[in-house]
């Protein structure tokens, strides 16, 4: 990892932290799937001008274009709505917290589909750290009284669930695919789900909109998906899937931090305990700090 890489590491999992802060802000006057539709839609426009503008080549097949369709559900229309349902009623702090468990079902929804990602005593240990941290923060006694808060934090766990089942299914589906046609392929398909289900459920976007909803609703196409989409592709590229895995564990700090400042927002104790845990339990996947230095200096992912 580069100096240059670990700038774009940080300003990656800084405009992923921002993302929850954005969902706050839009959620205020937007509703829930108005809010997913301006963002996949925004966002899948710049990345056509971005394929357009690299020459890259656009796949014709029904085939490619139906698993377009089922990663355009898991990991945006169905994820993307419900951290957005979910942050109407937890701070966006938590929801960041919550959302790091991707990387530990990941590892679990990969053990459990392909051969070449078993679940070594390695793996179980840092997925099981990382379940009691996810425990911690919910909080027990949450999950018996089941209420709308209960509720919306289960909601961003099955969006982390959701984005899990879709990175396996990406990793067969789009072999051969360059990333930024994937992603643009993604993005529109989720696009002609929540479009229409934004007009139905809530009707035209109000132009009369505060600009710091418009500034939100910007921010989350713009930014937390187009451009953070093409940081994430040149991070796999250059650095590796395992070292880009980090970035995980640097989106919810700054997601706690902007809520705090901006929104006067505070967390219980448990919820930065819970965080410690799941931290840990990603380092241990990761497995570096266990690697003896000469593997280190020559393993990219």
């Amino acid at each position: 990892m580069t100096a240059a890489a670990w700038v774009e590491m940080a300003l990656l999992g800084s405009i992923w932290g921002g993302s929850f802060l954005s969902n706050h802000v839009a959620l205020e006057e937007a509703g829930v799937a108005t809010t997913v539709a301006m963002r996949v839609l925004g966002a899948g426009l710049v990345l056509w001008a971005v394929v357009r503008a690299r020459g890259l080549s656009i796949p014709r097949e029904p085939r490619v274009w139906g698993a377009f369709l089922v990663m355009g559900i898991l990991n945006n229309a169905l994820p993307f709505s419900l951290i957005t349902w979910g942050q109407l009623n937890i701070e966006s702090g938590l929801a960041a917290i919550l959302n790091a468990s991707t990387a530990i079902l990941g590892v679990l929804v990969a053990a459990l589909v392909f051969r070449d990602e078993r679940l070594t005593a390695r793996k179980a240990l840092g997925v099981g750290l990382g379940f009691l941290g996810v425990v911690a923060v919910i909080g027990p006694s949450a999950l018996g009284s089941f209420d709308l808060t209960s509720l919306a934090q289960l909601a961003i766990l099955g969006a982390a669930l959701s984005y899990a089942v879709s990175g396996a299914f990406a990793r067969v589906a789009t072999q051969g695919i360059a990333p930024e046609v994937a992603a643009a392929g993604m993005l529109t398909a989720s696009s002609l789900i929540m479009v229409p289900a934004a007009l139905f459920l809530d009707g035209m976007p109000d132009r009369a909109w505060s600009w710091p909803t418009w500034a939100a609703l910007a921010y989350l196409a713009l930014m937390a998906s187009a451009l953070a989409y093409l940081l994430f592709y040149r991070l796999l590229r250059r650095v590796g899937a395992g070292n880009t895995s980090v970035v995980t564990m640097l989106v919810p700090p700054v997601a706690i931090l902007l809520g705090a400042v901006v929104l006067d927002e505070s967390l219980p104790l448990r919820a930065f305990g819970g965080f410690a845990l799941l931290a840990l339990g990603l380092i241990i996947l990761d497995g570096r700090l266990f690697r003896r230095p000469d593997e280190t200096g020559t393993t990219a992912g």
